[in-house]
């Protein structure tokens, strides 16, 4: 019954992600975000996201964020970017700066499922660009799969993008074989990209209650106007 109803949550995730309309281009696969926010905890967080071949987007394109975060409260959390880009046609450069706000909505285990939501608001350097995002989390437990759905909302505006609201959904089945070791499978759905693809997530315990979480996965392209692949990475040291 419950692999039942994670393949149903699958299902469903994908064609709601497949009916979805929005004008996004460029890198929109990244990671998934889980609906939790643990209090007191701070956190330095690298991640690396990198494609190729998606007609309309310079090959072998590289997005990279760095960032500082920690929790407000039992509820809130806060994390700062600085989101640098490289192609084949350029060199790496910074590209913009972000903020970003989760909320824990409920209690882990207070309802059939967790909830969370997430803001964020970044600026393009240089440019007269921002982007405002409003993500759903949306967390279920299945014995020892846990299945994730992330929903964005996206709007644009400046002088050099023509305003507009976008959207995108991010899907991931986890196994929690062991805390070292977790096995997953992602689904991403964007204009112009659906993909899906294997990932692994672990955690090392270090001295002094510390982690360092990583992922790493890859996501092939599903469409033609998908990139062939996509490769993302994330370390994230907790203390």
């Amino acid at each position: 019954m419950k692999t039942r109803g994670l393949i149903f949550t699958l299902c469903l995730g994908a064609f709601l992600a497949y009916s979805t309309e929005n004008q996004a281009n460029g890198i929109m696969i990244d990671k998934i975000y889980h609906p939790y926010v643990r209090e007191l905890e701070q956190e330095l967080e690298w991640r690396a996201t990198l494609q190729n071949r998606q007609p309309g987007v310079a090959d072998n394109s590289q997005l990279y964020r760095f960032a500082y975060g920690r929790a407000l409260n039992e509820r809130w959390s806060a994390e700062a970017y600085l989101v640098g880009e490289k192609s084949s046609d350029q060199s790496f450069r910074v590209e913009g700066y972000e903020m970003e706000s989760q909320w824990q909505l409920t209690e882990q285990g207070e309802y059939w499922a967790d909830w969370g939501l997430l803001f964020e608001i970044e600026k393009q350097a240089n440019k007269d660009l921002w982007e405002f995002s409003t993500g759903v989390l949306v967390e279920k437990e299945w014995g020892k799969w846990s299945s994730t759905a992330n929903l964005f909302l996206q709007g644009n505006w400046g002088a050099s993008v023509a305003n507009g609201i976008k959207s995108n959904l991010g899907l991931q089945a986890r196994y929690r074989y062991s805390r070292a070791f977790e096995p997953a499978i992602e689904l991403y759905r964007g204009h112009n990209t659906l993909g899906i693809g294997p990932v692994i997530l672990g955690q090392i315990k270090l001295a002094n209650r510390r982690k360092l979480n990583w992922e790493a996965g890859v996501i092939l392209g599903l469409v033609n106007s998908s990139p062939d692949r996509t490769l993302r990475l994330l370390l994230d040291f907790e203390f």
